[in-house]
């Protein structure tokens, strides 16, 4: 009766024109119903005749109707395919993936229980047995598993009831007086009552771990709001101080305003990154704690055991670092010194803007311990850097496990890539640096030791992509007698003690990068003092001669 009801539905619900179940149903102004796709083609061919009429009562409309899509036509022939799909007999047969009744012949039913002790699947039909026979009522059923076959010994065909815990594998009787005569051997059953009660720690780890990493989530939930308001407050403040005085100090508020920006940007970016982090270390200790959750209550003992060790492993928490408290203070002090210079700036514009110049680039996240002072300290910080051979210029050759750069006559034999240095006999490393970093570079002939960013161009115009000729990078050249060092196109000519080392320092969240002479000593040649906006690559450029080297050293 019901099969009559959906064959009776599916032939009010089909459209006279295709014959099928509406698709999209619409109902014209006489009452039929079509597929919006067919009225529609139906009437674009009588467009041009400009007669629009139903197909089915042949009742013109004038001018064409507007088609809206029947809701209520729609929900029932949703209604009718669920009833179809729902009836047919394809839903009870075992498809890809499901697990077939051993015991059907012809086309199989599904699984609805597996016999741990048959070893067989059975559906309900076959499995009524297993309920009605004495002896078999007393066989082990669990839900319908294909991995029965895991549970016999391959070496002896026998069921594996046996856990050894010495080797940690379930093993079959035969096995406990053979290859594992002598180990430590449980039941099975023992052995996961066992493993069950260190599942239920080892999720109650994982849940405080949850509970302290959303916690952290909060804290840098907020920071970032205390950030992003009193960021909000020093700009409001800095407008309404620099309204009185806009004729002469338009480009110095402008200069503040971009730095306490530039500041906010940095600080809210680092600690998105770290949430993110943690957002991702939540994600999956919840993945593993539905997975330890779902494998607690499986029935299949040997299943349980062979997975359990994978899935119980927990991996070292991500390092929280400490909150940095001089974020908030640069921006008091930004909002102090602009509002000493108010007051005193009509008078001495010149000489006290210095100082206002000095303390908002000197407001900064700079570590408690300072720069480094010795080569000792300065090591501290190194890191072992390697050129990217994808950037090179065909002109270079790398060796020494991608350290070390040789200016060549003729041209090396690289892929082509969208990284490499076209114009230019310039290399960048494949790390980029976002923290407290040192490395040393030795060098002979005529060496350019830079930073830059990674979209820096690697071709165009030759100062779109030449190191220290744009606002992408930071250079110091070195060559025989003399140090220049360049940024955005403007040099300075450095002198210093000649040295074949150049140290390196960086402190990327401070913006100081620093150039040093390195031999007994650490002389200072250059040091920079800006903001980065992205992480930056070490790199080399060779524009000298055949020959010229230079290596990023090993430090050890």
């Amino acid at each position: 009766m019901a099969q009559q009801v959906i064959q009776l539905d599916q032939e009010k619900l089909s459209c006279s024109i295709c014959l099928d179940l509406l698709k999209e149903p619409v109902t014209i102004p006489c009452g039929h119903s079509y597929c919006m796709s067919c009225i529609k083609t139906c009437w674009d061919e009588g467009d041009q005749k400009k007669t629009h009429s139903c197909p089915q009562c042949r009742q013109s409309f004038t001018p064409r109707p507007a088609l809206v899509k029947n809701i209520m036509f729609a929900e029932l022939v949703e209604e009718v395919k669920k009833a179809n799909r729902s009836t047919s007999p394809d839903h009870f047969y075992a498809g890809p993936g499901d697990v077939a009744c051993d015991f059907c012949t012809g086309r199989k039913l599904k699984a609805f229980k597996s016999c741990l002790v048959c070893l067989a699947s059975y559906c309900e039909q076959h499995l009524q047995p297993h309920y009605d026979v004495g002896p078999l009522k007393k066989h082990m059923l669990v839900e319908a598993t294909s991995k029965l076959l895991e549970n016999i010994c391959s070496h002896h065909n026998e069921v594996m009831k046996i856990f050894c815990r010495t080797d940690q594998q379930c093993i079959c009787y035969l096995c406990s007086m053979d290859e594992h005569k002598g180990h430590d051997t449980v039941s099975a059953v023992a052995e996961r009552a066992e493993k069950q009660t260190e599942l239920g720690v080892s999720r109650y780890k994982i849940q405080r771990r949850i509970q302290d990493r959303e916690k952290d989530v909060k804290v840098l939930q907020q920071e970032v709001e205390a950030i992003n308001i009193s960021s909000d407050e020093a700009v409001s403040k800095s407008e309404k101080i620099f309204t009185d005085l806009i004729r002469l100090i338009e480009e110095r508020r402008s200069e503040v305003k971009q730095q306490i920006r530039s500041h906010q940007k940095t600080e809210v970016s680092r600690i998105t990154e770290l949430e993110e982090k943690l957002q991702q270390e939540i994600t999956e200790l919840r993945r593993k704690d539905a997975d330890l959750a779902q494998l607690s209550h499986t029935e299949d003992h040997f299943h349980f055991l062979n997975n359990y060790s994978s899935l119980s492993h927990l991996s070292e928490a991500t390092h929280l670092p400490s909150i940095n408290p001089q974020s908030q203070q640069y921006i008091e002090d930004v909002t102090a010194a602009v509002s000493e210079v108010r007051d005193k700036l009509q008078a001495v514009l010149n000489e006290e803007w210095g100082k206002v110049s000095w303390t908002v680039t000197h407001v900064e996240v700079l570590p408690l311990q300072g720069e480094p002072k010795t080569r000792a300290e300065f090591l501290r910080y190194s890191q072992e850097i390697t050129l990217d051979s994808n950037t090179a210029h065909t002109r270079l050759s790398l060796c020494d496990r991608n350290r070390k750069a040789t200016l060549k006559s003729e041209f090396q034999l690289y892929p082509s890539h969208p990284d490499r240095f076209l114009e230019l006999w310039q290399v960048l490393s494949k790390e980029g640096l976002t923290e407290h970093c040192y490395w040393e570079v030795k060098w002979s002939g005529m060496v350019s030791i830079a930073v830059a960013y990674k979209d820096i161009s690697r071709t165009g115009p030759r100062n779109y992509c030449r190191f220290g000729y744009n606002d992408k990078s930071w250079a110091l050249r070195c060559y025989s007698g003399s140090y220049e060092f360049r940024h955005n196109n403007n040099c300075t000519s450095i002198s210093g003690p000649q040295s074949s080392r150049i140290g390196v320092y960086l402190d990327h969240r401070a913006g100081t990068l620093s150039f040093y002479s390195v031999s007994r000593t650490m002389n200072l040649l250059h040091r920079v003092q800006t903001t980065f906006t992205q992480p930056l690559y070490p790199g080399l450029w060779l524009p000298g001669s055949a020959g010229d080297t230079a290596e990023l050293c090993e430090l050890k």
